[in-house]
């Protein structure tokens, strides 16, 4: 007997609902079908949908489980862990049109807003009411809310301001069945019932699909900010400065740190006069009527600490370097870059044993890091070919059990998706596994979103 090809479901219903906003091949259907991962699709799916409100997504995804069709979720696609890539004969659910700021309440400081808003407009938004949107990833002005919520993304400000969860009040979401579930409250204090809430936030579309939320907002300081940067000789003195920073009594709004060959790599993308004599940059700010003082003793601190020069700016001026690293890394070519963390005591120890690694291996890496709470971006060059490509992630590999031997963790911020799936059992014990794995199952007995990433 011969295998037979399974049957593709009906999209009649979908293609009802969606009209032109659903399409089942060409160039948009390709579009949508990635993120910005170096995993590739394993294959073309069936369709992808582009809903405009909650009961459109409750609909696609109804269909999809009546027809045990995999669902991939999708805002602008700007994540790099694999999450939202497309299922061969899936559904695409793509929430970039739910993109409208349904109400910004300054009163409460607080804003729902629907999951396809960009993160930086929300921001831009609030500052019409002298409020701001804390989480600031690096990709701030094309990933959307949505998308930052379903992985708890990080950014520059995590150091001062926290992650994404610490901004999130209330959800939306849409299960598995289409059935549409709402979490959490516009109070502060909320103990009613499970925090599902915190459940959503960082689970990659796994559970459910988050498709509104209410953000909490903060008042923008007052005064001008100061940025500083500070050159120092080695990556390791940079990263003890971080320590006795993070210790001190100031704590700065943003600290970022980049490796010497970071910063060659961003100077020769754009040049702007950044030092060119091997040294890693250490780049703050601070916010508030006490920034001036607070930037002149960390300066200072910087100095004690072994840096060579330590600059001062009004403004965000300074900070322009630190957010030209993805481009100026992308523009590269290959890179193979991980996303891990350690406690921010570690970071000396974890620059030493990356520079270890890289004789080890005879590669080059490159690292910037979110260095006040110790997550770390480091990235592989390599040649681009399956060979190459191979062999720098053998690297990543090493890079990731060093920040575990630490006791750090193999995502601070971009999530496990397919990239890092393979990595779960290195950091989770069996029985964590089985608990997530358990939860999943509850929520979406058929196993139709985003099966085989995040847990």
């Amino acid at each position: 007997m011969h295998a037979t090809t399974p049957t593709a479901p009906p999209t009649n219903e979908l293609q009802d609902i969606f009209g032109d906003r659903m399409v089942t091949g060409g160039a948009e259907l390709d579009r949508v079908s990635r993120d910005e991962s170096r995993a590739m699709p394993e294959g073309s799916a069936l369709a992808a949908v582009f809903p405009e409100s909650t009961e459109e997504v409750s609909a696609a995804l109804g269909w999809a489980n009546r027809h045990g069709v995999k669902v991939s979720v999708r805002g602008t696609g700007t994540g790099v862990s694999g999450g939202a890539l497309a299922y061969a004969g899936g559904l695409v659910v793509s929430l970039e049109r739910m993109n409208r700021i349904k109400l910004i309440d300054p009163v409460n400081r607080l804003a729902e807003v629907q999951a396809g808003v960009i993160n930086a407009e929300l921001d831009r938004a609030a500052e019409d009411h002298g409020l701001f949107f804390a989480p600031d990833p690096a990709s701030a002005e094309i990933s959307t809310i949505g998308g930052n919520i379903a992985t708890n993304a990080g950014g520059l400000r995590c150091i001062s301001h926290g992650v994404t969860r610490d901004s999130v009040a209330a959800l939306e979401v849409v299960l598995a069945d289409g059935s549409i579930l709402r979490t959490g409250a516009r109070t502060r204090k909320n103990v009613v019932g499970l925090d599902l809430t915190s459940l959503f936030v960082g689970s990659e579309g796994t559970l459910g699909v988050i498709t509104s939320a209410t953000v909490r907002l903060k008042p923008i300081a007052p005064g001008i900010p100061r940025t500083f940067r500070a050159s120092f000789p080695t990556v390791e003195d940079a990263g003890r400065a971080v320590t006795a920073i993070v210790n001190g009594a100031q704590t700065p709004e943003v600290l970022e740190l980049l490796d010497a060959r970071s910063v060659q790599i961003i100077e020769t993308y754009k040049p702007s006069g950044l030092p060119a004599d091997g040294c890693a940059l250490l780049i703050g700010q601070f916010t508030g009527l006490q920034a001036k003082q607070a930037a002149g003793d960390t300066a200072q601190l910087c100095r004690e600490h072994g840096a060579r020069e330590v600059v001062i700016a009004e403004g965000d001026s300074l900070l322009e370097a630190r957010r030209l690293a993805n481009p100026a890394l992308n523009a590269q070519g290959l890179r193979v870059s991980c996303d891990v963390a350690v406690p921010v005591g570690e970071l000396a120890a974890v620059f030493r044993g990356i520079e270890q690694i890289a004789e080890q291996h005879g590669r080059t890496i490159s690292v910037v890091a979110h260095a006040g709470d110790g997550n770390l971006h480091p990235t592989v060059e390599a040649e681009d070919t399956p060979q190459g490509h191979a062999a720098a992630e053998v690297v990543i590999g090493d890079i990731t059990r060093l920040a575990l031997k630490l006791g750090g963790t193999i995502s601070g911020e971009h999530g496990i998706g397919l990239v890092k799936q393979a990595e779960l059992p290195w950091q989770l014990d069996e029985a964590t596994l089985h608990a997530q794995q358990m939860i999943k199952y509850a929520l979406d007995r058929k196993n139709i979103l985003t099966p085989g990433r995040g847990i």
